[in-house]
């Protein structure tokens, strides 16, 4: 009922142009041909629904600020758009947030997407990572970013051990944070396999 009193005083409306009704109307969606495999600084193969502009830029922003409605529609772009090239009995392992985040927004975007496109899929989402270091990514130059290194710690080793994972994030800048984060799991005897996200910047 309180949901329903919520959706009437405060209608979801399209990012791109206003409209009431959806976070992306049919005509604002991201198109199909928008997803692209971009690839990190050591091969890694990432799959983006999108480039980091217009109204998926929008949409990624509210959802950092905690618009949970603008999530739900991001999770199921995601699920349509790399879906199908998700590996065989693959693992999806979110890239965490940092605490401070995950405190501000009520929840961890990488966690929500993961699970979305879990339940689309059917493959398992293992909560893996940690973060360490306590430093976001945003802010920092393309150097800086590039730089950063063991920010990251695996919390499952023996669940991940042999695993053929698939990173799950939301925007990928430089690839650095992926990168870290295969590195930690690849010591722990996992294959990272290829990695996803909403976009690429």
């Amino acid at each position: 009922m309180l949901a329903r009193l919520f959706d009437v005083l405060f209608p979801n409306r399209c990012v791109g142009c206003g409209r009431t009704g959806a976070t992306f109307c049919d005509a604002c969606r991201p198109r199909p041909e928008a997803a692209r495999r971009v690839y990190g600084a050591r091969g890694l193969a990432i799959d983006a629904a999108g480039r980091y502009a217009g109204v998926l830029r929008s949409a990624i922003l509210l959802y950092k600020r905690g618009r949970r409605d603008a999530g739900d529609a991001l999770s199921a772009l995601l699920a349509d758009r790399v879906a199908d090239s998700l590996p065989t009995n693959c693992v999806l392992v979110p890239v965490p947030t940092t605490h401070r985040r995950r405190g501000e927004r009520g929840f961890d975007q990488g966690v929500r997407l993961a699970r979305a496109l879990g339940a689309r899929t059917g493959a398992p989402v293992l909560l893996a990572l940690a973060q360490v270091a306590g430093d976001a990514q945003r802010g920092r130059t393309r150097r800086a970013r590039l730089a950063a290194r063991d920010r990251f710690a695996c919390v499952a080793p023996d669940l991940i051990a042999g695993a053929s994972v698939v990173l799950v994030d939301d925007v990928m800048t430089t690839g650095a944070t992926l990168q870290d984060c295969a590195n930690v799991l690849d010591r722990c005897g996992a294959h990272v396999a290829a990695a996803v996200v909403l976009a690429y910047a």
